[in-house]
């Protein structure tokens, strides 16, 4: 689950770390009574939304009194905001954050992330701050620094030392990046963080340290223990499909093909995407309907797919085991019927009641297109949803 930059910095100040002055604002009156309160000579109006790069959008605003920052944010609430992570679509802007402007003497580049190959935390930094670190890495990879943490022990004065010397910073802003990074590090941990991400972490005139930004994922298997976390989720910047797949306990995600995919397990949803794309067609979409789905859950991830209207045709693809495969067959018929199906479906099964998912389908007198195998189905189903797109 992701959250805006102004939750982040709401997160980030309970654990000590330092942040600008700001508030969160839906009105462009509202912009201009932070910007009194605030005070200084410059504030920042920064759109939110779930994507990087804003500035490079129009996003991001410096205002010099607080009528500019009112006639800004009345200028940027309502817009549509591209940016190269949103895609052409761009996305609308609901929310801003109105903050103090600082005295920038350096822009650093920070994050926390799970390091899933060293099976530990690891804090990359970067004094390339500012930039996508994807381009960073892409021109300059040893611009960037990596220091893993080993979860026993945790962050120790080393890994502060190391990064802080390649950094480059001396003086008070050294001495501040231990506690920067301890709170930075218990944040990240203690609220099950998948990613924290602070670009541009700037040094100050005055050597301080102030996460100028602030990006956080979480692991949507521990919100159960994060409610407060949980109910910053915004739906209105997620896939309406997605949002809709979730309600179901469906592992969705919509991609730009044509051929819709229904698969049980991760793995076997990933190997699908890649047969389909190897006959020549590309995945509408990653759908893993897990193994214990119910015909019931079977017809609710039939109706999602059939509601991406970039779906030409669908790729069912299962092996029985926990989900037997009498059950997938009647939940894709029971949906078929329902939705008035008139895209091709080509359906691979294998394993648990397969001679009796089989039959349902021949039964049903449906259009439905069986398979012999992976290769099989998909190459079927690629000519059916009219080739590649």
């Amino acid at each position: 689950m992701n959250i805006h930059e102004f939750q982040g910095k709401e997160i980030f100040r309970k654990f000590g770390v330092p942040t600008p002055r700001g508030e969160m604002v839906t009105t462009a009156e509202q912009a201009k009574a932070v910007a009194q309160k605030l005070g200084t000579p410059v504030v920042v109006v920064k759109a939110q939304i779930h994507a990087g790069g804003r500035g490079k959008g129009g996003g991001v605003k410096l205002a010099r009194s607080a009528d500019e920052a009112e006639q800004l944010a009345s200028k940027m609430l309502g817009m549509t905001l591209v940016t190269q992570q949103t895609g052409p679509a761009g996305r609308l802007v609901r929310r801003l954050l109105v903050e103090e402007g600082l005295d920038i003497k350096r822009e650093l580049y920070l994050s926390i992330l799970v390091d899933r190959a060293a099976e530990a935390p690891v804090i990359m930094a970067s004094t390339a701050g500012g930039m996508e670190i994807e381009e960073v890495a892409h021109t300059n990879p040893s611009a960037i620094l990596r220091e893993t943490i080993r979860p026993a022990v945790g962050l120790q004065p080393y890994n502060v030392r190391k990064l802080g010397f390649g950094l480059g910073l001396s003086g008070e802003s050294l001495a501040a990046l231990g506690p920067f990074l301890q709170s930075l590090y218990r944040a990240f941990i203690e609220t099950d963080a998948s990613l924290v991400e602070i670009n541009p972490l700037i040094v100050t005139g005055d050597g301080r340290l102030i996460a100028l930004d602030s990006k956080m994922n979480f692991d949507d298997n521990a919100l159960y223990r994060h409610k407060d976390i949980a109910e910053l989720r915004d739906l209105d910047e997620e896939d309406p499909l997605e949002v809709e797949a979730s309600k179901f306990k469906l592992n969705y995600i919509k991609l730009d093909g044509t051929v819709g995919c229904m698969v049980n397990g991760a793995g076997l949803a990933m190997a699908t995407m890649d047969i389909i794309k190897l006959a020549g067609g590309s995945p509408a979409n990653f759908l893993d309907v897990g193994g214990g789905a119910s015909a019931e859950q079977v017809k609710n991830a039939f109706r999602i797919l059939m509601s991406d209207k970039e779906v030409r045709g669908v790729f069912i693809n299962v092996f029985g085991g926990i989900l037997r495969c009498d059950v997938l067959a009647t939940g894709v018929v029971n949906a078929a019927r329902e939705l008035n199906l008139t895209m091709p479906v080509v359906i691979r099964m294998e394993g648990t009641n397969f001679e009796q998912g089989r039959q349902i389908l021949r039964d049903s007198g449906l259009n439905l297109t069986l398979a012999d195998g992976m290769k099989d189905g998909a190459d079927k189903i690629v000519r059916l949803a009219g080739g590649a797109r």
